[in-house]
Order: C-alpha cells, then sequence, then structure tokens
C-alpha cells in the first residue's frame, strides 16, 4: 500500500495474580463443555473483567502434562480448583444446624482438627503459588508452572468463546473460499455468503475465524465425504473481531471440511472493508460506487474469513449488480449470467493462492483503456468523464511491468492487471493483485494541468504498487511486524526502477528528502524498530509508517550498493523463487542474500543490527594526515533524561563509504565495514578533504569535527566537486549535529553561504527545509523581529534564484520542480516580487472564468495568491466544485486551505471531515497546510481536539491519516504550556490512543522545540 504524501501490548492492570484470590461467581465446569484448547499463559490475552470468565478446569481428554501435573498438585492437597465454590459450602457442614435453625458450636476437637487442617492446606497452597516457576508434582519440583489459571473471555451470547489470543489458532487452516457477494447501491447494503474449504492440522471441535460487523444468519458445516450440511453454533466475540464455528463432533487431523456461513452489512461510511462512495457524473446527478479496502484487517468485514497474511488460500468470487453497472475483481472475469429482472451475476476465475487482504472489487460504471504485454492485459479504469487523463498511466504500467518481469526473472503471473481509479480513497494506492486501486491523483495524468511534480507522483506511484505484484502478493511477510518486507522493498524498487526507466525524473532526489524525513522520526527515542512486534489493531495500523517504507528502503539501497547490484538483484531472485505463493520473515531474505555471498559476508549478521534496533548510527571522522579516525555512537535526541533508554553500548555493522579530493567520482568510492566501536583507516596518500556517506546512500550521519572548515571552504570554493546529493547530505548532516549540540548553528549557516551558486534541486530543497523549520518556530513562538530576519536570510541567499524563474512549463523535468518549489515559497512569503506577478495571473484566469489556461508547474503559487483576497477564495472554491481535473482540484485545495480568514479555515476542515463540497480524503492535507500558517496552527490542533472521535471512526485509530493529523497539528508547538496540553488531551482518552507510537512522537518533537529554541534564540539574535 501507499501511503498518501500515513511492542508488545501492555497487560491491563488487572492481572492474572490479583484476580486469583478474588471472589468469583460460580465457576464452569468444563468437563461439560464441548473439547477447549488450552491456552499458553505467556500469550494470554487479559481482559477486562466484564468481558471474561475465569476458568480452573479442563476436559480430560484436552489435558496436557502441565495441566495433569496441576491437577495432581489438586489431588494431593485433597482439594479441587474446578469447583471452589461449592468446596467452601462443603466445608461450612462441621456447624450443625439444630431443629430450630440456630447453629451448634463444633466440639474442641472439631475445631483443633480443622485448625490443623486448614494451616497445612494453606501452607502447601501458598507454596505451590509461591515457588518460583515451579510445579509441585508426585515426582516433585520437575516442571515449569504454565497453566496457573487460564482466561476465556465470553461470547455475546454469555456463552464461553473457546478462544483467548488476537492471532487465530494455528489448528484450522484454510485452503479454498467460494464467496457470493450482492451489493446494493441504492439501499447501500450487501448480502453475502461464504464457502471455506478448511484443513485440519490438529484434532479439534472449533475453528475460529474472523468476522467483524457481519450479520450471520446461518452456518453449517460439510465434512469432505458427506454431502449433507449440518448446522453448527456459531459464537462470536466482536472484542478480537473473531467467531468460532462448534462444531457437532471432532474435526479430524488431515481432514477437509467446508464451512458455510450466510450474513448481511452495510456499505462502510469508512475508508475501509466494502464501502460506498458517492460522486457525480457528467451530468452532476449523484452516482454510487462500492470499492473495497481490505489491508490490513479489514476483509472481514466484507466476508468471514481467516484474516491473517499468512493464511493464504484461493478465491471464487461471484457478484450479482445492476446490468447497467460492471465489476471487476483479481482475476478476469469467466461468465455473466442472469439472475432476476436487471441482475446479473459476474462470475470470475479462481484466483491464485494469496492472502485476504489482497481479494478485492470494484461495483461501479467505469470506462477503460487497454494495452497487452508478455500474455497479461493491463487495463486501466476511471469514471467516464476522467477517461481521458488515463492515457499516461497506461504507458507507465506497461513499461514498469516489463522492467519487473526481467529484473526478478519471474513473470507476472496473472492474465490481467487493472489499475482503478477510484473518486474517494484514503491511501495513495493498494497493491490488490491484479486489481490495483488508486486516489484520482496519483493515477489520472492531465497534460493541460498537471505538473512536472504530479507525473513525478503518478510515475512513482504505480512504480511502488506493481513492485508489490511480487513483494508483497507473490511473497508475503508472515506477520505484521515484518511489514517493512513489502512497503520497504516496494519503495526500494519504486526508486530503483524510476532511475532505471525514467532517469528524467530525477526521482532519487526525492527519496533522499524522504529519507532525512524518516531520520528525523528515527532519532527519537518514540522511534521503534523496523521490524516490531505487533498485536493489536491500533499496533498494526501504525506499522504503516516512514521507518516501514523509507527506513526499510534506504537499509535495501545501502545494502544493494554495499553487495554491488548484481549480487544484491541474485539474492532477490533467489529469495523471491523459495517462497513464492508463501509466507516470509525477515531472515529469510538474509539466508537468501547469504546464499549468493556464499561465505564472504555475513549478511544476516550485518543486517540484524539494522532492523532490529531503532534510530541510527553517528559516525565520528578525525583525520591526522593519511590516518582517518572513525568512531560510532546513537544518534539520538535526549529530551527527558528519566525516560531516556541507553544504548550507549550498541553496535551497528557500517559499510561506511568515501570519497576523497584525489579521486572524487563515484567510481572512486571506497569502502569500509565499521563492525566494531571505533577503527583507523590509513589512506595512500594525504588528502585535502574526505566526503563520508557517499550521495547519502548509508543510514548514518557524519560528523566531521575539525574537517567542517575544510568542506565548508570546499564548497564556497568549488561545490561542484562534490555531487548534488553530497550537497544536500551535508546540508542536511550540519543541520542535525546543530541541533544535537555537537555542531554550532553559526558553523551550519556558514555551509549553506554557497548557496546563491547552487542551481540543483536537492541542495536547494534541502537548505530551504531546514531554514523553514527554523521560521515556523520563531513565527509560532511569537518572535515576529527574528523570524522576519530568517526570511531575510533566504532571501539573500536565493532571491536571484527566484527572479531567474519564468512562469511557463519550460525546461528540463528537475528544473520545472526547481521552479514550483521556489515560486510557491516565495508567494506564500510574499517575497520579490512574486505575489504580484502571481495576483495579476490570477485575475485574468478569474476574469476568464477559468477558461484561461495557466502553467501547471506555477498554479499553485498563482493559486494560492490569488486566495489570500475573499472574491479570489470564493471563485477559486466555486471552480473547485466544476473541476473534473484532480491535478487542479489538489492545488486549489492547498491554495484554500493557505487563506489567513480564520473562519474560511474551520469552514475547510469541517465541510472535508462531513465530505459535503470537499472529500474526506482531503482532510489530512487541509490540516497540515493550515497548521502552517500563524493563524491557523492553533485552530488545527483545536479542530483535531474537538473532533477526535469523529476522525478516529473515520479514519481508524493509528492509521496513516491518524499519524500525519497527529504529527502536522502539534509539529509547530515550542511552549510548555502546550506540552502539558497535547500530553493531557491523549491521557484523557483511550488507552490505545495515549500509547500510540506518533503521540509519543509528537510530545518528543514538541520537548525538542522548546529545547531547541532554549538553547539558539539567544544565537540567533547574534547571528542574524
Amino acid at each position: 500500500m501507499e501511503p498518501f504524501p500515513s511492542d508488545r501490548i501492555q497487560l491491563p492492570r488487572n492481572m492474572i495474580e490479583n484476580s486469583m484470590f478474588e471472589e468469583e461467581p460460580d465457576v464452569v465446569d468444563l468437563a461439560k463443555e464441548p473439547c477447549l484448547h488450552p491456552l499458553e499463559p505467556d500469550e494470554v490475552e487479559y481482559e477486562p473483567r466484564s468481558s471474561r470468565l475465569l476458568v480452573r478446569g479442563l476436559g480430560e481428554h484436552e489435558m496436557d502434562d502441565d495441566e495433569e501435573d496441576y491437577e495432581s498438585s489438586a489431588k494431593l492437597l485433597g482439594m479441587s480448583f474446578m469447583n471452589r465454590s461449592s468446596g467452601l459450602r462443603n466445608n461450612m457442614s462441621i456447624y450443625r444446624q439444630n431443629p430450630n435453625g440456630s447453629c451448634s458450636v463444633p466440639s474442641m476437637r472439631t475445631m483443633v482438627v480443622c485448625t490443623v487442617v486448614l494451616v497445612i492446606a494453606v501452607s502447601l497452597i501458598m507454596a505451590i503459588y509461591l515457588l518460583p516457576k515451579c510445579t509441585f508434582t508426585k515426582e516433585g519440583c520437575r516442571k515449569k508452572n504454565h497453566t496457573m489459571e487460564l482466561i476465556y473471555p465470553l461470547a455475546t451470547n454469555g456463552k464461553l468463546f473457546p478462544w483467548a489470543k488476537i492471532r487465530l489458532p494455528p489448528d484450522v487452516v484454510p485452503l479454498h473460499y467460494d464467496l457470493v457477494l450482492q451489493p446494493n447501491l441504492t439501499t447501500l447494503k450487501f448480502a453475502g455468503s461464504v464457502k471455506i474449504v478448511v484443513n485440519i492440522i490438529q484434532v479439534t471441535w472449533k475453528i475460529v475465524l474472523h468476522s467483524s460487523g457481519l450479520n450471520i444468519t446461518k452456518a453449517t458445516i460439510t465434512s469432505a465425504g458427506g454431502h449433507q450440511a449440518k448446522p453448527v453454533e456459531f459464537l462470536e466475540y466482536p472484542l478480537h473481531d473473531q467467531i468460532a464455528v462448534m462444531a457437532p463432533e471432532a474435526l479430524l487431523v488431515g481432514q477437509n471440511y467446508t464451512v458455510n456461513i450466510e450474513y448481511s452489512s452495510n456499505l462502510s461510511d469508512t475508508y475501509y472493508g466494502f464501502y460506498k462512495i458517492s460522486y457525480k457524473d457528467e451530468n452532476s446527478k449523484q452516482r454510487w460506487f462500492a470499492a473495497t479496502q481490505f489491508e490490513p484487517l479489514a476483509a472481514r468485514s466484507a466476508f468471514p474469513c481467516f484474516d491473517e497474511p499468512a493464511f493464504k488460500a484461493t478465491f471464487l468470487i461471484k457478484i450479482k449488480r445492476d446490468e447497467k453497472l460492471s465489476t471487476l475483481s483479481n482475476m478476469p472475469k469467466k461468465a455473466t449470467t442472469p439472475v432476476t429482472n436487471g441482475i446479473v451475476q459476474d462470475e470470475f476465475f479462481v484466483s491464485l493462492k494469496m492472502s485476504t487482504y489482497l481479494v478485492a472489487f470494484v461495483v461501479a460504471d467505469l470506462k477503460n483503456i487497454s494495452k497487452e504485454t508478455n500474455g497479461s492485459l493491463v487495463s486501466v479504469y476511471a469514471i467516464p468523464q476522467h477517461l481521458n487523463q488515463v492515457g499516461y498511466a497506461l504507458n507507465t504500467a506497461v513499461k514498469l511491468l516489463e522492467f519487473y518481469q526481467k529484473y526478478f526473472l519471474i513473470n507476472y503471473p496473472l492474465e490481467k492487471l487493472d489499475l482503478v481509479a477510484i473518486p474517494d480513497f484514503q491511501s495513495g494506492a493498494m497493491e490488490n493483485w491484479g486489481l490495483i486501486t488508486f486516489r484520482e491523483t496519483t493515477l489520472l495524468f492531465d497534460s493541460n494541468t498537471s505538473s512536472a511534480r504530479d507525473k513525478k507522483l503518478i510515475t512513482a506511484v504505480i512504480a511502488h504498487e506493481l513492485a508489490h505484484q511480487w513483494f508483497g502478493n507473490l511473497v508475503t511477510m508472515e506477520w505484521w511486524n515484518d511489514l517493512w518486507l513489502n512497503e520497504g522493498f516496494a519503495t526500494f524498487m519504486e526508486y530503483f526502477a524510476m532511475e532505471e526507466i525514467f532517469p528524467e525524473l530525477h526521482s532519487d532526489e526525492d527519496f533522499l528528502n524522504l529519507i532525512f524525513k524518516a531520520m528525523m522520526k528515527d532519532s527519537l527515542n518514540s522511534s521503534r524498530p523496523v521490524s516490531s512486534a505487533v498485536q493489536s489493531s491500533e499496533q498494526i495500523e501504525e506499522m504503516f509508517d516512514a521507518l516501514s517504507y523509507i527506513k526499510g528502503a534506504s537499509l535495501l539501497l545501502m545494502l544493494q550498493r554495499y553487495l554491488t547490484k548484481d549480487v544484491f538483484q541474485a539474492g532477490i531472485e533467489v529469495y523471491l523463487h523459495n517462497h513464492n505463493y508463501g509466507s516470509a520473515q525477515s531472515d529469510d531474505l538474509w539466508d537468501s542474500m547469504n546464499e549468493i555471498t556464499n561465505g564472504t559476508l555475513d549478511v544476516k549478521k550485518l543486517m540484524k543490527t539494522w532492523i532490529l534496533h531503532k534510530g541510527f548510527p553517528l559516525v565520528t571522522v578525525v583525520r591526522k594526515g593519511k590516518i582517518i579516525s572513525v568512531q560510532q555512537e546513537k544518534f539520538l535526541y535526549r529530551v527527558e533524561p528519566e525516560n531516556w533508554t541507553s544504548d550507549a553500548s550498541y553496535l551497528w555493522h557500517i559499510p561506511l563509504t568515501y570519497i576523497t579530493s584525489s579521486c572524487n567520482f563515484t567510481r572512486c568510492t571506497n569502502a569500509y565495514l565499521l563492525d566494531q566501536k571505533s577503527a583507523v583507516i590509513e589512506l595512500p596518500e594525504e588528502v585535502e578533504w574526505i566526503k563520508f556517506n557517499v550521495d547519502m546512500n548509508g543510514y548514518y550521519i557524519v560528523h566531521y569535527a575539525e574537517d567542517w572548515k575544510t568542506l565548508i571552504g570546499l564548497l564556497k570554493k568549488n561545490h561542484t566537486a562534490l555531487s548534488p546529493k553530497d550537497r544536500a547530505n551535508l546540508i542536511n548532516n550540519i543541520f542535525n549535529l546543530a541541533s544535537l549540540g555537537k555542531e554550532s548553528l553559526e558553523k551550519a549557516f556558514e555551509l549553506i553561504d554557497y548557496l546563491n551558486k547552487e542551481s540543483s534541486t536537492a541542495p536547494l530543497t534541502q537548505a530551504l527545509f531546514q531554514l523553514s523549520l527554523i521560521y515556523s518556530l520563531l513565527e509560532k513562538k511569537g518572535e515576529q523581529q527574528l523570524a522576519a530576519r530568517v526570511m531575510h536570510r533566504i532571501e539573500h541567499l536565493l532571491g536571484d534564484k527566484i527572479d531567474q524563474q519564468r512562469w511557463t512549463d519550460d525546461g528540463t523535468l528537475s528544473e520545472r520542480e526547481l521552479r514550483s518549489t521556489l515560486l510557491a515559497f516565495a508567494c506564500t512569503h510574499d517575497m520579490r516580487n512574486c505575489r504580484t506577478t502571481a495576483t495579476e495571473m490570477f485575475k485574468k484566469w478569474m476574469k476568464s472564468n477559468g477558461t484561461m489556461s495557466l502553467p501547471s508547474d506555477v498554479m499553485k503559487a498563482i493559486f494560492t495568491a490569488g486566495s489570500k483576497s475573499s472574491d479570489g477564495w470564493q471563485f477559486l472554491l466555486k471552480m473547485y466544485s466544476s473541476s473534473v481535473s484532480e491535478a487542479e482540484k489538489s492545488k486549489m485545495i492547498e491554495a484554500l486551505a493557505s487563506t489567513e480568514d480564520v473562519r474560511k479555515l474551520i469552514w475547510l476542515m469541517q465541510n472535508s471531515l462531513e465530505g459535503e463540497v470537499i472529500r474526506a480524503q482531503e482532510l489530512s492535507h487541509i490540516i497540515a497546510t493550515v497548521s502552517q500558517s500563524l493563524p491557523g496552527y492553533l485552530l488545527a490542533w483545536d479542530f483535531v481536539k474537538e473532533n477526535w472521535e469523529k476522525l478516529t471512526r473515520k479514519f481508524h485509530l493509528g492509521s496513516y491519516t491518524i499519524q500525519n493529523i497527529i504529527s502536522s497539528s502539534t509539529s509547530q508547538f515550542a511552549t510548555k504550556a502546550h506540552l502539558l496540553e497535547v500530553k493531557s488531551f491523549f491521557e484523557s482518552k483511550s488507552e490505545e490512543s495515549s500509547q500510540l507510537h506518533c503521540v509519543k512522537e509528537a510530545i518528543d518533537t514538541i520537548q525538542l522545540n522548546i529545547q531547541w529554541m532554549e538553547k539558539n534564540l539567544a544565537k540567533l539574535q547574534e547571528l542574524l
């Protein structure tokens, strides 16, 4: 999945030890219940008291050794834990009741005997409870005590639910699904039935699978040889989205059974599951569209299924629809048959073996164009009025598909590949096998209104999703902890493929900027390892972040450059061939690489230091003559010393690269593996300068100590001695080191003094980014004069460059993109005469009633200037409502959100949340834009607070959209009052909200902002 430019679970406090001694109602004797599988207590889920039942006994035939030992202990004590309450009642019998109802006092002998027995019993119980990890048995203390107490939850009907873990039991696996669906785009409901063929791995009486929000009306089971479906009881446990089908008899190992379930539900009004979308057709009439988004956990809301990535199966899908509409699914259509008046059924060919999250279907009025390549038909679909914008996507998809087939040496395995533009879509795109769904702005290219940047975005997203057809679809991560295997690889391949096929797009510059931003996130204490243990839905949603995508991709880039492209490619081929149609873990990838390196390098040992640990290293370089001393430590901003987790002793295995003044071409790159805390590199001769981390191909920051002066001098004298990426890398590193306190801010400003000679996009963009961060912090802190001086410094460095920009679409794609960036910035900050020129062009466009053609690369700057006036804003909103170009509408939205009129900003956010004039898919982008401005940054945070429940219902807690909303609405804060407010707000919400990584990251960021201001405010007064 392409997000749009979006540790183990903590146990509740009511721990098992406390509940053991609480009074309980009569406890269920499970010997009377069907055969239930015991739980391993280290994997037990602890539920709130209201939703769980304590079980202190198991059916005889289900006991394992540990339970037998436990029962033996109970028998030795002469007591049964299966019925404690009845035992207590029996013990009361020493008090004899007189006929008149009064109790006679027991004899002294009875009292003494009872006291002794009680003391012995209590002592033995305490010994059993307190012996560390030991069960008292006939043979003595010989086994770890795993089953002191087992916890099962209650189903919705009050009965015991036979499973308590979030993960499904491994005793049943699905082989095949027959799915029939009938969506009704008038009532906005759907009915469905699913037949699931399952295979039994361990004898069981239950089949536990996922279901969420489905109204199940009937469930039956049929054995492999049987012809009669037997009705079965089913239990529901909504907290884990699980249902249990209780078989009438034991299900036998190795046998296949068919579970048949009938159900109905509403089409979702969120962006998850089988959801509904409304749009206006060419005649401005409202139409409905139904589409799916199942990753990560929403297939279960469209049909009951084993909704975990490792449970792969084949799928036969049939969809009943209005004959005026069309349907698409993963596979080509096999047949269409009439059902009733006006309703037909489409049947699709049986799919390949795949995970549930990749299943997809669309029901809508769509048009398409197609092209065949290598036996597969590639088609791009859109609503009819957008059909003239799909040509670029089709040609791009064909080129990329051909490239990937050659690179992986595995043909795309399906006969068709559909790319569909969805009118309302939360992510950038979704890689469903054979049916990739896209947001319209990431698929549709309009030659009149799409800019160079729009073309690059569309190309990148298509490249990402097509890479997934191999990485993710053919070979899938076993569980969500290794999501980076899907997303990191698809991101890496996206940029690698674009460099190979579309070098004119300079996509490597975009990747560089993304790596810089991922490192900002990864430098916080709230970061996480790329491969992290996850269980809950919020934790799984949060894995879709910059660490899985960008850090994962940059680690693969670093490995590729270290191994060489050929060795890396050979390792990928082995990995895909070894695990096709199956699941994999991180180690499987490293093992495949090791097959190629054949003992010359232990890739697993190297990469585990990066994948299983959060953060990244800071490498300090000291040069004395020919001797280069290098030393590594963790790069980490310390915001709260009491909460800071020290990793001082941690060692990365760092593939260092460097170039020197004696030979600074890429072919002269030297490599050195730093797998110790420090090392010494001896050069063959003395050099004038040395630059480490060539082209930023490594995931680390470099501190040059005394050599910063040398590099600053080099940039002033001959900046082209280093590549544009190396220059951007130096700018990024020195500003980060200044924030860390390792270098002075003065030296950082000194380094960028050369920029008036710079003409490359990467270093200019990075410098603008770093200075904009400082400007924003000062502006929001109320330091307006100092903020104006920062802007004056930017104008001094880049003013001539801004003046040189022409208001046209001329030049190379890289030049055009730089023009967009510089003019949009200049107009936003009223620099030079940018806003005057842009306003004049906007007025002419407005006078032509929007018919005049504007240069696409400067369109955003023109719209932004125009939106500053009330009339201009209203006209822009009117044009937004009638425009058929998604590229144009995207630029309009950003301009509308740039107004300084507070009432308009509030209306814009509220309207987008409701999805009336502006779609909810735009809300995250609107909030981010509003947050940038001085009038808007407090409004955006207030809006998030007031609408938190609506936001998390629409976009799901932990989702990429929620991560972006939290980050953008709080990242401008730099006061202790705001820090306390943000902390208090999330603490007042659910535990799931307060424990989100993105919330901790937001708090870390505010603390860093406060710290930065305290350290640097006085210095800035002197510097500027």
